[in-house]
């Protein structure tokens, strides 16, 4: 092994508008994201490798991306997705949406190399993402099983429940891309960002190359591990215009949803 370690390289990056809708948040609901997704670096877990990173952007915008555990709390920070392995770093910006541009993450490794991707980002791209979402809020949320009003059957089950939702395509809006992630918790301030129980990364299935519309109008999934019985779950789905970080301008969080299995 070289004695600074892995290699370590970008897979990609996102700056996009966030519109949070979450009723309990103290938060404002627009906001603003910036993501940096690393490959792999293998046993060597990837903030060990990395001394800073700052987000660059127009009007002279600068943020450092914080190197430590991301929580609900902090919104500033490294995920680590147990499943594949892999980093990812992210920060919101509570400044509500910020202009249009050209968006730098540099990275800068413990050796001094410094790694860096752009993107420019259009907040025209999600507007009438927005204006449907808002338009059908509450017919999307009604539709939401299971849920604390479309609670599941009753008895036990040996595989991963069924989650389903009425997409904006269904009710007149346009295409957009559905993130599902599910978590232990009775409530959203429980959940904890760093143990999911399962998520439908639609950006890996994209980058997979095996399903370039991955997630695209996706109205359910199918949890893919079993649940354990008698206990509470929450779940949220993220809306996008785009299965590909990059190309992501428009981040849409509906209010969560709880239910608790047989």
């Amino acid at each position: 092994m070289d004695i600074f370690g892995p290699a370590v390289d970008i897979y990609d990056i996102m700056a996009a508008t966030v519109l949070r809708d979450v009723d309990s948040s103290e938060k404002p609901r627009e906001q603003h994201a910036f993501v940096v997704s690393f490959y792999p670096t293998g046993d060597v877990p990837t903030p060990r490798l990395i001394s800073r990173i700052v987000v660059l952007g127009p009007d002279g915008h600068r943020r450092e991306i914080t190197d430590q555990r991301f929580t609900a709390a902090n919104q500033d920070g490294w995920i680590h997705d147990a499943a594949l392995n892999y980093y990812w770093y992210t920060v919101t910006v509570d400044a509500g949406p910020l202009p249009d541009g050209e968006y730098t993450i540099e990275v800068t490794l413990r050796t001094g190399v410094v790694l860096s991707q752009s993107r420019t980002q259009c907040g025209r791209a999600g507007e009438a993402l927005v204006a449907a979402y808002l338009e059908h809020r509450d017919a999307m949320l009604r539709s939401f099983s299971p849920s604390a009003v479309n609670p599941l059957p009753a008895g036990p089950s040996g595989t991963g429940p069924r989650c389903s939702w009425t997409t904006l395509a269904d009710l007149g809006g346009p295409d957009s891309y559905y993130v599902f992630r599910i978590a232990e918790g009775g409530s959203p301030p429980e959940v904890d960002p760093q143990r999911l129980v399962w998520w439908d990364n639609v950006f890996i299935q994209r980058a997979r190359g095996t399903d370039e519309q991955a997630g695209r109008n996706r109205g359910s999934v199918t949890v893919g591990t079993a649940l354990r019985p008698h206990t509470p779950y929450v779940y949220s789905i993220e809306i996008t215009d785009a299965n590909i970080l990059s190309e992501t301008n428009i981040c849409i969080v509906p209010p969560h949803q709880v239910f608790t299995t047989g």
